[in-house]
């Protein structure tokens, strides 16, 4: 009796796990597609935050509930205009400036200012400057303000802004292109580290405006 219970148990375990692994690819899908992915690093535009070949894990979930906020790190789909080749879709920057923010560089200090409040930013690639050129702008609403942390390296709202005769349109990033929050750098293992906002951020007012 227990030796057909035993082979009655095993053959059920053989005939359950093709369903077993299709329910498990299922979740790896969804959750993939829904709530965390992976994404790779692909140029040094975000040095030393990010250096090239870095896999970060993305939040996909969290602005379905919430608009990014100032000082995070975004992956959203980059509008045609900054691309280099077409293939070149997924970008990754932090946001500066939300909708209704005053951005300007630079102080005295040769820092950048949101609503009159200066950033101070350790995170920049050393020897670049805040901003490689002074700009003035206030960000339409639905739309964000985004560089690399290797401000002289990075094809960012910036660079687009210069190279699309100041239009703060193509300048700016869509809210609806956004494809989540980058929350950890998790490889290469000696690199892991929670991608946090910098302090500096909790000082920024929110817009005169109240954009």
């Amino acid at each position: 009796m227990i030796d057909e219970q035993t082979k009655s148990s095993k053959g059920s375990f053989w005939r359950e796990l093709p369903i077993l692994l299709g329910v498990a690819i299922i979740v790896a899908f969804l959750v993939r597609q829904f709530v965390v992915q992976t994404f790779f690093i692909p140029s040094g535009s975000m040095e030393h935050t990010l250096d090239l070949d870095d896999r970060v894990l993305v939040n996909k979930l969290v602005y379905d509930f919430r608009a990014p906020e100032r000082g995070e790190i975004i992956v959203f789909v980059s509008p045609q205009s900054w691309r280099n080749t077409p293939e070149h879709e997924d970008y990754i920057k932090r946001v500066i400036g939300v909708p209704g923010d005053r951005v300007v560089c630079c102080d005295p200090q040769g820092r950048i200012q949101v609503n009159g409040h200066p950033l101070d930013e350790p995170y920049v690639y050393p020897g670049n400057k805040m901003a490689p050129e002074e700009f003035d702008v206030t960000i339409p609403e639905g739309r964000l303000w985004v560089m690399g942390d290797h401000r002289e390296a990075s094809g960012d709202s910036l660079a687009n802004y210069n190279n699309h005769g100041q239009n703060i349109e193509e300048a700016t990033v869509p809210l609806d292109s956004v494809i989540g929050r980058a929350f950890v750098l998790f490889w290469p293992f000696s690199r892991t580290t929670w991608l946090t906002v910098p302090d500096t951020f909790a000082g920024v007012p929110e817009p005169a405006s109240g954009g």
